[in-house]
C-alpha cells in the first residue's frame, strides 16, 4: 500500500523546511518549505518563490537565494521553470532560464530541483539504482496530460524508481465540474458526488494510481499527511488570491 509520512519541520538557515526522509536512503535529500521565513509582504507573506504571481521580484529572488542555501546550493544551480501545466519534462544539468515545463529531471549531484505548488502536487521521484532523480508538478491538467507518464519516461528502470507525493489540496477540500470528474471517473475511489453535479477529486489517489500503473511499486511510494487546505501553513490558491507558491525542492544527498 501507499506509505502515508507526516513530515517534520528542520531548521535549515533562516528557513523552516520539511524534509521528505522517506527518499534519503535511495540517495535524494529533498525537502517541501512552507510560506515562512522570507521576505515577501502580504498577501504572499513571507517565502513566495513564484515571480508570476504578482509579487515584488526583489523579494521572490532573496526568498529564491534562501532556498538555495537551505538546499546546499548557490542561487544559480536552483533549476526552476515556468510551469504550465502541461506534461513537458526537462533533462537538465543547469538552471533552465526562461524555460516552460511542469517537471525536471537531472543525474547532476550539484544541482537542485523545485517545483512550485499552491494546491497541485509536487513530486519526487529518485533511481535507487542510478540516483537520477526528478521533480513533477502535478495538478489535474497535468494527471490528465500524462506529466507523470513523461516524467517516468526519463528512467531506464520505472520499477527501482521512489516516490514522495507532497502537501497538496485535500479529498474534501477540492470539489470540481462535470468535465474535470469525468476525466478521473476510470479510477477507484478517485470522486466522490458533492451535490448537484459537482464531485470531490482526490488528486493525490490519482497521481498515485497512475504511478502504479506505469510501473511504480505501491510499496515505493509515499504521501505525505499534511495538505494545503486554508493556507496557514502552506501557500493554497483556493484559500486565497493572490497567494504566493511554496516548493518542493530536491537534490542529491551528500
Amino acid at each position: 500500500m501507499t506509505v502515508e509520512v507526516t513530515l517534520s519541520a528542520q531548521v535549515r538557515g533562516t528557513l523552516s523546511v520539511y524534509p521528505v526522509t522517506t527518499l534519503h536512503e535511495f540517495g535524494l535529500d529533498a525537502f517541501v518549505t512552507d510560506r515562512f521565513g522570507g521576505v515577501s509582504e502580504a498577501p504572499y507573506d513571507s517565502l513566495n518563490l513564484a515571480l508570476h504571481v504578482g509579487d515584488d521580484a526583489s523579494n521572490v529572488r532573496e526568498n529564491r537565494a534562501r532556498v538555495a542555501r537551505a538546499a546546499g546550493v548557490a542561487p544559480e544551480r536552483l533549476a526552476i521553470v515556468s510551469q504550465v501545466h502541461g506534461r513537458d519534462v526537462l533533462d537538465v544539468s543547469g538552471a533552465p532560464d526562461g524555460a516552460e515545463a511542469d517537471g525536471l529531471v537531472t543525474s547532476s549531484s550539484d544541482l537542485a530541483l523545485a517545483m512550485l505548488v499552491a494546491d497541485c502536487i509536487p513530486v519526487a521521484l529518485v533511481d535507487a539504482a542510478s540516483r537520477r532523480f526528478a521533480a513533477v508538478h502535478a495538478g489535474w491538467r497535468g494527471l490528465d496530460g500524462g506529466v507523470l507518464e513523461r516524467a517516468v519516461e526519463q528512467f531506464e528502470h520505472p520499477t527501482l524508481l521512489h516516490a514522495f507525493l507532497g502537501p497538496a489540496i485535500s479529498f474534501e477540500g477540492y470539489q470540481v465540474g462535470p468535465d474535470v470528474a469525468s476525466r478521473f471517473a476510470h479510477v477507484p475511489g478517485a470522486l466522490r458526488a458533492d451535490g448537484g453535479d459537482r464531485s470531490r477529486l482526490d488528486l493525490r489517489l490519482v497521481a498515485a494510481h497512475q504511478l502504479r500503473a506505469l510501473g511504480v511499486a505501491d510499496g515505493n511510494i509515499s504521501m505525505c499527511t499534511q495538505v494545503t487546505d486554508g493556507g496557514e501553513t502552506f501557500y493554497s490558491d483556493r484559500a486565497q488570491r493572490p497567494t504566493g507558491r511554496f516548493a518542493l525542492v530536491a537534490r542529491a544527498a551528500s
